[in-house]
């Protein structure tokens, strides 16, 4: 069983940065990847990056590239997400996820252990 638990949340002006973590624990080496997704109020949950473990190989929506940047530190068990150039509409609860082997990564559905997520808020 695997376990993750975000942190780096808050409120930031636009334009600004934040440093989202996730801290996995347990059976972390049977999970071929992480991905962070974001879900706004009324909007669907939506995928922002993903990182594999064992290569490192990273995956951006479109909407972040440039922006966000995704890394892992295997030593830690830990997955950041690095946001810069923060606009008001990336404010959302941003849920890390472990996959499922073979998932596509930028699909929610092929991720089955799911963060209690953090909450990211950008002023204007």
């Amino acid at each position: 069983q695997v376990q993750l638990v975000e942190s780096g949340g808050g409120l930031v002006q636009a334009g600004g940065s934040l440093r989202l973590s996730c801290v996995a624990s347990g059976r972390t080496s049977v999970r071929s990847a992480v991905g962070w997704f974001r879900q706004a109020p009324g909007k669907e949950r939506e995928f922002v990056a993903a990182v594999t473990w064992s290569t490192g190989n990273t995956y951006y929506a479109d909407s972040v590239t440039g922006r966000f940047t995704i890394s892992r530190d295997n030593a830690r068990n830990t997955v950041y997400l690095q946001m810069n150039s923060l606009k008001p509409e990336d404010t959302a609860v941003y849920y890390c996820a472990a996959s499922m082997p073979f998932a596509r990564l930028s699909d929610a559905i092929g991720y089955d252990v799911w963060g209690q997520g953090t909450q990211v808020t950008v002023s204007s």
